[in-house]
């Protein structure tokens, strides 16, 4: 399943992810309650999810590096300064978290397999394709990084 790797961004996964948690959501005719903790954590959620990837965009801009997961090779700095002192990888956590806070929204138990999919797919065909690529262009200062720094959180 190699060729796979790098070849799908991740927000196309994450909303072909969200289509289908919808779908179950449809199929499974699970009415989602109008409780407003509900509600208010999964907009809080989304809120976070917002802000963790503007934090990383902001720290790709200032390192005048590429963001295209498509292509890990072309990257012209290693950033570990910003929200990147976290999380090596906010971009995706901000995915994860925006899927779920999708499937709070909906109320349904199933719907959380969603961002557990999410995270599986991206950990095997991106992240760790990434984190070869980086690795080897940079090599002991990433590896010094990804020793300091955790993955996902």
């Amino acid at each position: 399943m190699a060729f796979l790797e790098t070849k799908l961004p991740a927000p196309f996964v994450a909303l072909a992810i969200a289509a289908g948690m919808w779908l179950y959501w449809r199929d499974t005719q699970v009415m989602a309650s109008s409780w407003d903790l509900r509600i208010a954590v999964s907009v809080a959620i989304s809120q976070f999810s917002a802000a963790l990837v503007l934090a990383a965009f902001v720290a790709f801009r200032r390192a005048h590096t590429t963001i295209n997961p498509m292509h890990p090779e072309r990257a012209a700095a290693l950033v570990t300064h910003g929200i990147y002192r976290f999380t090596r990888n906010p971009m995706y956590l901000s995915l994860v978290l925006l899927l779920l806070a999708y499937a709070i929204r909906f109320d349904a138990v199933g719907a959380l397999g969603g961002p557990v999919v999410f995270a599986a797919y991206v950990t095997r065909f991106q992240v760790l394709p990434e984190e070869r690529a980086l690795e080897a262009k940079f090599g002991m200062q990433y590896a010094d990084y990804c020793r300091r720094v955790r993955r996902w959180f």
